[in-house]
């Protein structure tokens, strides 16, 4: 199974704006925070593998 790096761009309520770090110009991907871990950011570089995400160290 493949993994991606995801870049918190904005917070919006419930949901989250993420960017790929591969895609200079890609499109946002909407994701609500219930699956994201809690402590996330504007900036918080995350690791999505295996269906889940987490926290960059």
């Amino acid at each position: 199974m493949k993994s991606f790096e995801y870049v918190v761009e904005s917070l919006d309520g419930d949901y989250a704006n993420l960017r790929r770090t591969d895609e200079e110009d890609g499109e946002l991907k909407l994701v609500a925070r219930a699956l994201l871990p809690p402590e996330i950011r504007e900036g918080t570089r995350l690791l999505y593998e295996f269906l889940q995400y987490r926290i960059m160290e």
